[in-house]
C-alpha cells in the first residue's frame, strides 16, 4: 500500500504529541538565547567573543551527542533513551538559570546541548517506529513542524521576555514544558525493548573518537566565519580542515567490511536516504542562511529594537505553520521531487524582495514576503524527510535518523558561514549594499537547493525508484 494513504491512529497521534511537547523547549532555545548575546554580556561584564561561547558550546554540544542516540536507543531503549534526554536538557535548563557568571553559563549550556542534541534525533526516530516504520508526508508535516518554526518563533519570544524579563526566564520557561514532555512520554510512548542481537548496544568508541571531534571541528570554524579575519583566518581554516581530514578518517574507518559504526553512513549509498540528506543539507542552509540574516536586517539596517524584530518573524512562522495543514495532500499530489522543488523555489523567490530592499522598505510589504517565504520553508523538509526511510531497513532507522540530522546541522552553519562572510565583506560599501549581496547569496542558495531535489524519488513507497 502507499504510504501516503496510511493514517495515523489514536495510540500513534498520543505517542507523537508527546515527542512534539517534549522537544519544543529544546527547539525553541536553539534560537532564544542568541537575542540575548548583547544582554548576557552587559550582565557579565564580558566582551561579545567571550560570551558568544554561550551559543557556540551548545552547538558543539549538540554536533556530539547526535552521533551517540543509536547507541543509546540500542543500550537502554528508546522511550527511556528519550526521557533520559529529556531530564538532561531539563537539568541544563534549570542550571543555566543559576548561573553565576559566564564561564558557569558556558558550562551548563555543554549540558543543556547534549541534551538537546540526544532529543532531535531520537524524536524523529521514535516517531517513524510509533508510526510502524510507515513515515507518511502527513505523519512528517507533524514531527517537523516544530523545527520549522522554532526558529521563527524562538527570536518572538526571547524579544518577549528580554524586553520585560530577566534573560533567566529564557531557560526557565522550559521547565513547565519539559515536565509535560516527560509526563506525556511516560503515558503515551509504548516501551520497546533494548537492542536484540548480541552486541547490539556496544559503543563504536573509535568511531566516536573520529566522528564527534571532526563535527566539531567544521562547525567550530564555521561559526567563526563572521568573526574578525573572516573565512581566511586561522581559526576558521585550521579547525575546519581538521573536521574533513577527521570526516575522511571515519568514512574509512565506517565502511570496513564487517564493521558497527557508531553512524553507518554506508546506508548513504541507498537513493532515498542518500538524496533525503543532500536536500536536508541545503534545506538547513536555507533556512539558518536567512535566519542569521533577517534578525541583523531588522535591527541593524531598519533600526528595530529586539522585540519589534521578534515580532517581524511572526508572518514567516505562520506560513511555516499554515503549509502543514496541506503540505501531506500537496506531497502526495505532486510527489517529493516535483513539491520539494517547488518549495524551494517559493522560498527563493520570496528572498528576492529582501535582496532589493532598503531601510525604508515598507513592514507590510515585507511581512507578506516573509508569509510566502515561511510556505516555502515549511514545506521543504517534508518530502526529503518522508522518503529518507523508504529503503532503508528497519534495522537501520536510527542511523538513517543520525545522517539527517547531521546534514541538516552541517548545512545550517554552512549556510550561515556563506552569508555572514558575504555580509562582513560588504560592509566596506555601506551597509544597505552589505545586506542585499548577503540576500542574494540566500537565494542562490535557495536556488541550489533545486538540484538535489531532483534526485529524489519522484513518488512515495518503498523501493521507490520513479
Amino acid at each position: 500500500m502507499d504510504a501516503s494513504q496510511t493514517r495515523l491512529d489514536g495510540k500513534t497521534i498520543r505517542a507523537v504529541i508527546a515527542l512534539l511537547i517534549g522537544a519544543i523547549a529544546a527547539i525553541l532555545v536553539s534560537t532564544m538565547v542568541t537575542l540575548a548575546i548583547p544582554t548576557l554580556s552587559k550582565d557579565f561584564s564580558v566582551d561579545a567573543s567571550t560570551i558568544q561561547w554561550v551559543t557556540t558550546a551548545y552547538l558543539l554540544s549538540m554536533a556530539v551527542a547526535i552521533p551517540t542516540t543509536g547507541w543509546a536507543e540500542s543500550r537502554w531503549g528508546g522511550k527511556r533513551a528519550w526521557m533520559g534526554a529529556l531530564v538532561i536538557f531539563l537539568a541544563g535548563s534549570v542550571l543555566c538559570a543559576c548561573a553565576w557568571d559566564a564561564p558557569s553559563l558556558i558550562v551548563f549550556r555543554v549540558v543543556q546541548g547534549f541534551g538537546g542534541g540526544l532529543i532531535f534525533p531520537l524524536m524523529q526516530t521514535l516517531a517513524v517506529r510509533v508510526a510502524g516504520g510507515a513515515p507518511t508526508p502527513q505523519l512528517m508535516a507533524t514531527v517537523s513542524m516544530p523545527m520549522a518554526i522554532g526558529p521563527i518563533l524562538g527570536p518572538v519570544i526571547a524579544g518577549i521576555i528580554l524586553n520585560w524579563l530577566s534573560w533567566r526566564w529564557l531557560f526557565l520557561v522550559n521547565v513547565p514544558i519539559v515536565a509535560v514532555g516527560l509526563y506525556m512520554s511516560w503515558r503515551f510512548i509504548p516501551a520497546d525493548s533494548r537492542g536484540k542481537k548480541r552486541g547490539a548496544d556496544r559503543l563504536d568508541a573509535f568511531g566516536l573518537m573520529l566522528l564527534a571531534p571532526a563535527l566539531v571541528g567544521v562547525l567550530l570554524g564555521l561559526s567563526k566565519t563572521a568573526s574578525d579575519g573572516g573565512a581566511n583566518h586561522p581559526d576558521v581554516v585550521i579547525p575546519v580542515i581538521a573536521g574533513i581530514a577527521l570526516f575522511v578518517g571515519f568514512a574509512f574507518w565506517a565502511l570496513r567490511d564487517g564493521g558497527s559504526p557508531i553512524v553507518d553512513i554506508r546506508l548513504l549509498k541507498l537513493r532515498s536516504l542518500g538524496s533525503a540528506s543532500a536536500v536536508l543539507f541545503m534545506s538547513g542552509a536555507t533556512l539558518y542562511a536567512a535566519m542569521f540574516l533577517l534578525p541583523l536586517y531588522f535591527q541593524g539596517l531598519q533600526g528595530k529594537s529586539v522585540l519589534a524584530a521578534g515580532l517581524l518573524m511572526i508572518p514567516q512562522g505562520v506560513g511555516a505553520l499554515a503549509i502543514r495543514f496541506f503540505a501531506g495532500d500537496l506531497s502526495d499530489r505532486f510527489g517529493a521531487r516535483g513539491f520539494t522543488v517547488l518549495s524551494f523555489l517559493v522560498a527563493a523567490l520570496a528572498t528576492v524582495p529582501f535582496a532589493l530592499a532598503g531601510a525604508g522598505t515598507s513592514d507590510w510589504w515585507l511581512g507578506l514576503v516573509m508569509f510566502v517565504r515561511g510556505l516555502g520553508i515549511g514545506a521543504m523538509l517534508i518530502p526529503a524527510m518522508s522518503v529518507a526511510y523508504w529503503d532503508v531497513p528497519p534495522s537501520g532507522v536510527q542511523h538513517a535518523t543520525m545522517n539527517t540530522r547531521i546534514a541538516q546541522q552541517v548545512g545550517a552553519s554552512f549556510g550561515t558561514a556563506i552569508v555572514a562572510v558575504v555580509l562582513q565583506r560588504g560592509l566596506a560599501g555601506g551597509a544597505e549594499q552589505s545586506f542585499r549581496a548577503a540576500f542574494w547569496w540566500t537565494v542562490a542558495i535557495s536556488v541550489a537547493g533545486i538540484i538535489p531535489a531532483l534526485v529524489l524519488p519522484s513518488r512515495y513507497g518503498r523501493g521507490s525508484g520513479a
